[in-house]
């Protein structure tokens, strides 16, 4: 059961522990649970079936396999199948993309203004201007592939890599929130009973909530 043990307590860690922790952390409980199936019978597949059944929707979720590969010290490291690797590619380069301004915030360009003065008269300025196209997006696509291409290559696993990669870095803010474990949270409840003492049963819900904050205010930096 070590696997399982070290799973919880890195889950229940109270720093750099995020969303996207999660997923890493159940695949390799799962891995580390199978490589002992030969010396138990029955027990590691049934521990892996029920963490399956438990997390289904986790092990599927988009959200939480881009919360886990924004992360330097995860990235792709966590998965084992190489079509899934590539799915998982596939699916930050199409989120960085969704990060990228859209037509109506970039500036506007006027289709004409490539050609040559307009008092040229010849059929090769005429062809030009009949030939008016619009400008891909090649740049901009090869603009996300080299930034997804250069972090998932990168050795570096300290969160200052992220620095480098924009796009990346705020995929990671919005779906790296917090996870609370059980610990913290217990002595919360702890530290609130203090403050609603039998005596003091008649604080409003924000005086309560005021108190409770300066309690914990020391483990904040401005």
């Amino acid at each position: 059961m070590k696997p399982l043990t070290v799973a919880l307590d890195i889950l229940q860690g109270e720093d750099n522990c995020y969303f996207g922790t999660l997923l890493p952390t159940l695949e390799t409980l799962m891995s580390k649970t199978l490589d002992m199936k030969d010396s138990l019978t029955g027990l590691p597949e049934a521990i892996v079936q029920a963490i399956k059944k438990r997390f289904a929707s986790v092990l599927e979720s988009n959200d939480a396999m881009l919360a886990a590969v924004t992360l330097p010290k995860f990235k792709l490291r966590w998965v084992r199948d190489q079509r899934k690797k590539e799915m998982v590619k596939g699916i930050l380069a199409a989120e960085c993309h969704k990060f990228l301004p859209g037509p109506e915030q970039q500036p506007a360009r006027n289709p004409m203004s490539p050609t040559t003065p307009p008092d040229s008269g010849s059929s090769k300025d005429k062809e030009q201007d009949f030939f008016c196209f619009e400008d891909d997006d090649d740049e901009t696509f090869s603009t996300v592939e080299t930034e997804v291409m250069a972090y998932l290559k990168t050795a570096e696993t300290g969160m200052e890599i992220l620095k480098k990669c924009p796009t990346i870095k705020a995929i990671c803010l919005k779906l790296n929130a917090a996870t609370p474990s059980s610990a913290p949270v217990e002595r919360l409840f702890s530290l609130g009973s203090l403050v609603l003492s039998p005596k003091r049963n008649r604080l409003s819900d924000k005086r309560f909530e005021k108190l409770l904050l300066m309690r914990y205010n020391h483990w904040f930096e401005s």
